[in-house]
């Protein structure tokens, strides 16, 4: 293949890590992202659509897209991947109905019932259900609440406050029609990244995410204040596990459906105190922020791999990855998660971009924008700091180091992520 031209569909941190990754690549001639952000602006043509999925594919086609990279799960559970596949165009990304395992918890729990993968005992409670009875029978540990809809990693409840539970079941009830009560898994958390076709998959390093937003996993829940990777949890003991008890039942249910499953598996794990598995949930696109340090790991061609995967070639394809780590902080606006505040200069980003290098120190682009006074925070993510090196410590010091010259009024960010694996 000539020099290929990819499209990147999304305008966030895990999409700039895309298009960092991506463009590094020598199979890449151009990059395109919609929207992108002020970030992807470096590295790609962005565009901004006013229309829908017929829209976008048209874009794609004008531009000539070898592929197609979906970064968030809403166009997915949409259809984009199958309009892509009606075009001829190879998309990183599955199907709507097998993105439905994002877009429904329902419908992930029955797939892992059927699959025999390890998870969380639930109840599906609707306007019929006898909701104390059901809080009763998940008592003396917190409840556990999940909307039934895509929430953008917000649509979660966990609490020990019995009236929190169940004004949230009756809530999501209202709005929703049903709610899903789990039983609460205690243990470790942590994310594995699976890149899947038809005919293979490959495993990327496992990293654990940080949703809380102040140290010591205190505050609300967020979309993700930082990660790492590799995750110290996930041993060679564990990882075994994994792959027999969870990724490969998946791979075999999800590779035998009509049209074959071709992207990215985000598996959220919890790893109890015997180092068992289990699943919390399942994403059908790279998370962010763990995408930030996974990618950047992956010595293979990261369009080769992804182009393999978007058609059916995989098993082609051997992946090697760095012997490296990887640590990501973000810089979230005064008032995230509730109500951020935007609009708010960054001082020294200009600075930081300009001396940053890909794959030692560098600035990951999410809610940032630009006019012609600089750059400015139009999200509640506005960045984050992201570092590489030989050891967790040395890279944890070098992601801070880079977040220090930068200035946000009002702006906030954790000062212990990795912490669980250095301590």
């Amino acid at each position: 293949m000539a020099r290929a031209t990819v499209v990147v569909v999304g305008g966030g941190g895990r999409e700039h890590a895309l298009c960092l990754a991506l463009g590094a690549s020598s199979h890449v001639g151009s990059l395109h992202c919609v929207p992108g952000n002020a970030g992807t602006a470096h590295l790609a043509t962005n565009h901004h659509i006013s229309g829908g999925l017929d829209e976008l594919v048209r874009l794609c086609i004008e531009v000539g897209a070898d592929l197609v990279v979906v970064g968030p799960e809403a166009p997915l559970c949409d259809g984009l991947a199958d309009a892509c596949e009606a075009h001829g165009l190879p998309c990183f990304g599955p199907v709507a109905a097998l993105a439905h395992l994002e877009g429904s918890k329902l419908h992930a729990k029955q797939t892992m019932d059927r699959a025999g993968v390890p998870t969380a005992a639930y109840q599906r409670l609707d306007a019929d259900s006898d909701i104390d009875a059901a809080l009763d029978a998940f008592a003396n540990a917190p409840w556990v609440v999940k909307r039934d809809v895509l929430a953008g990693g917000k649509g979660v409840v966990v609490t020990e406050d019995r009236a929190e539970a169940s004004a949230f079941i009756q809530s999501s009830i209202e709005s929703d029609g049903f709610v899903l009560l789990e039983a609460f898994l205690p243990g470790e958390e942590a994310s594995m990244l699976v890149v899947m076709d038809g005919t293979a998959f490959r495993t990327l390093p496992a990293s654990q995410d940080h949703k809380r937003a102040y140290d010591g996993d205190l505050g609300p829940n967020t979309g993700g204040m930082g990660a790492y990777c590799p995750a110290p949890v996930v041993s060679d003991e564990v990882h075994a596990k994994i792959l027999e008890r969870i990724v490969e039942p998946m791979h075999a249910h999800l590779s035998s459906q009509a049209t074959p499953y071709r992207g990215v598996l985000f598996i959220g794990l919890m790893i109890d105190e015997h180092g068992d598995p289990y699943v919390v949930e399942f994403n059908v696109r790279f998370g962010d922020p763990e995408c930030q340090v996974t990618l950047p790991l992956i010595k293979t061609d990261v369009f080769s791999l992804l182009h393999a995967a978007a058609t059916d070639g995989l098993q082609e394809v051997q992946l090697e990855v760095h012997p490296a780590t990887a640590v990501t902080v973000v810089l979230a606006s005064e008032g995230y998660p509730a109500s951020p505040v935007k609009g708010r200069p960054i001082g020294g980003l200009d600075e930081a971009t300009e001396a940053s290098t890909y794959g030692e120190t560098w600035v990951n682009f999410a809610g940032v924008g630009s006019d012609e006074s600089g750059y400015l925070a139009t999200g509640g993510r506005v960045l984050s700091c992201t570092a590489m090196g030989d050891d967790l410590k040395t890279t944890q010091v070098k992601a801070y180091a880079l977040m220090e010259s930068l200035k946000l009024e009002g702006g906030h960010f954790r000062s212990d992520i990795a912490y669980r694996a250095i301590r």
